[in-house]
C-alpha cells in the first residue's frame, strides 16, 4: 500500500479511494498507521460534532438535517454513525446511509456507517482515525453520531470539539440528563420533538441543572429545542454550534498562553536574576536559587485545606501576618511548599486580588542565600521592585517582590533565611 498516493488520491476527490482509505484504517491492517499519518498532516482546522442521546431520540434524522444545512452553506460535509454490531456479520447492525438517502448522491457528503464492536462509551475504536482520514479528504465538519446506549456515551467528547446531546420528552431523559457524566460532555443539550408535549419540562430541568457542570471554558451550555423531521430549529442548532466551537478554540487559545507562559515562567526568573550555569553580572549562580512556594489566593483556607489534605498534604505552619491583612497555611509540597493565602480584610493585596481575579495562583517564590544582597544587586540593574526593602513575613522568612513588568508577567517573591 502506498500511503501517499492514496492520500493524494483522496485529497484530490477520488471516492474510492477514500472509501478504501478508511476501512484499512478502521480494520487496523499493516500499514494503516502510515496512512493515518499521511493524513494527519492535512486534517487542517476540521470541525468535529459529536452527536449523542439514547435509542429513539431522533439523532440519525437530526444528524441528516444538520448535514442538509451545512451543504445550504456550501460546506464539505463528512458522518461518521456508529451503530451496534450484527452478532452475525460483525458489521454494524443498522445502515445510517440507508437513512441518509437524501444526501447519497452528494459527492460533497461522505457517509460511512462503523459497527462499535463491543467498545464502550458509544464509539468504537478506530472513530478517531476514520474522522481524520474524512477530514484529509477535505470535508470541513465531521458528525459524529454514538450508537445510544445512555449515560457511558462520554468518550465522544473526548473526540470531538463540540458535543451535542439529544433528549426527548416523554422518555425518561431528562433524568439521564443529570447522571454522572452526561451533564459535563454537553456543550449544547437538543430537546428534539419539541412538537411533542413535555419539551418545556425537559428543558427547565435542564436549565435548573446547569449549575451542576463544570467547566474549564466560560461556554454555558445553552438548550436548543428541534423538530428533526421537520427541520425546524435546525438553523438555530448550527449556529449555536458553531458559536461554540468558536469560544472553545478562544478558551484553547488561552490555555495555550497560559501554559507558554509558565514555561517561561523560570526563564523569565532566571533573566531577573541573572541565574546562568556561571556566575553573573548579578552574582547569583543557579546552584543559589530554588523554588521555595507557590502563594495561592484562597477565600477559605479552611475551605481550601480539604482538597490538598486529600492529596497527601499536610499544613505544616499556619499564623496570621497582620502588616499584610493575610492568613496562611503552609503545605509541604516535596522540596517545596504551597501556600494558602486568606485576606482578613478585604481591602488587603490578597482581597483585592480575590476581587478582581478570584482564586487563583497569586505569586511563585524563589529562596536565595543571601536576600539583602539579592535585593540591592536588582535594585542596582534596574529592576523593579514592589517593595523598597526586605521585610519579615510568616515564619519569620525575610522577602521581597519583584513586579511582574520584570519577570514576564509574574508577581515573584523572593525569600531568604529567616
Amino acid at each position: 500500500m502506498d500511503a501517499r498516493r492514496m492520500v493524494e488520491r483522496l485529497r484530490a476527490g477520488d471516492a474510492r479511494a477514500l472509501a478504501r482509505a478508511v476501512s484499512l484504517v478502521e480494520d487496523g491492517v499493516e500499514g494503516a498507521g502510515e496512512l493515518l499519518a499521511e493524513c494527519r498532516k492535512f486534517t487542517g482546522n476540521a470541525l468535529r460534532v459529536g452527536v449523542t442521546g439514547s435509542p429513539g431520540a431522533g439523532k440519525s434524522t437530526l444528524v441528516d438535517q444538520m448535514a442538509r444545512w451545512l451543504r445550504d452553506q456550501g460546506k464539505r460535509v463528512g458522518v461518521v454513525a456508529v451503530d451496534p454490531t450484527s452478532p452475525y456479520t460483525g458489521g454494524a447492525l443498522l445502515g445510517d446511509r440507508i437513512r441518509m438517502q437524501s444526501l447519497a448522491t452528494d459527492e460533497d457528503v461522505y457517509v460511512r456507517s462503523m459497527a462499535s464492536r463491543g467498545a464502550m462509551g458509544g464509539l468504537a475504536h478506530a472513530v478517531g482515525g476514520v474522522c481524520d482520514v474524512i477530514a484529509a479528504s477535505g470535508r470541513e465538519i465531521v458528525l459524529i453520531e454514538t450508537v445510544g446506549v445512555g449515560q457511558d456515551e462520554v468518550e465522544v467528547a473526548q473526540l470531538a470539539n463540540v458535543t451535542v446531546l439529544v433528549l426527548v420528552p416523554g422518555m425518561g431523559d431528562e433524568v439521564q440528563a443529570l447522571k454522572a457524566g452526561v451533564m459535563e460532555v454537553a456543550d449544547i443539550f437538543v430537546v428534539n420533538k419539541s412538537d411533542c408535549g413535555g419539551a418545556e419540562q425537559v428543558e427547565a430541568e435542564i436549565v435548573a441543572m446547569q449549575g451542576l457542570a463544570e467547566r474549564q471554558d466560560s461556554w454555558v451550555a445553552p438548550v436548543v429545542r428541534t423538530v428533526a423531521t421537520t427541520g425546524e430549529g435546525i438553523a438555530g442548532l448550527m449556529e449555536t454550534v458553531q458559536r461554540c466551537a468558536e469560544v472553545k478554540r478562544a478558551s484553547a487559545a488561552d490555555r495555550r498562553s497560559l501554559r507558554q507562559a509558565q514555561d517561561r515562567l523560570f526563564d523569565s526568573a532566571s533573566a531577573a536574576l541573572g541565574v546562568a550555569q556561571d556566575e553573573t553580572s548579578f552574582g547569583i549562580t543557579g546552584a543559589q536559587l530554588r523554588l521555595d512556594h507557590l502563594g495561592v489566593a484562597v477565600k477559605s483556607i479552611a475551605g481550601a485545606r480539604d482538597f490538598y489534605e486529600m492529596l497527601g498534604m499536610k499544613v505544616s505552619h499556619e499564623e496570621t501576618v497582620k502588616h499584610e491583612q493575610v492568613r496562611v497555611a503552609m503545605l509541604a509540597m516535596g522540596e517545596s511548599r504551597l501556600e494558602l493565602l486568606e485576606p482578613t480584610h478585604g481591602d488587603s493585596v490578597i482581597g483585592r486580588f480575590l476581587a478582581k481575579r478570584g482564586e487563583g495562583l497569586h505569586h511563585i517564590a524563589l529562596k536565595v542565600e543571601d536576600v539583602d544582597a539579592t535585593f540591592a544587586r536588582l535594585k542596582e540593574n534596574g529592576v523593579r521592585l514592589v517593595n523598597d526593602e526586605v521585610r519579615v513575613g510568616a515564619g519569620g522568612h525575610r522577602y521581597f517582590f519583584v513586579h511582574p513588568a520584570s519577570t514576564g508577567g509574574v508577581l515573584m517573591e523572593i525569600v531568604g533565611k529567616g
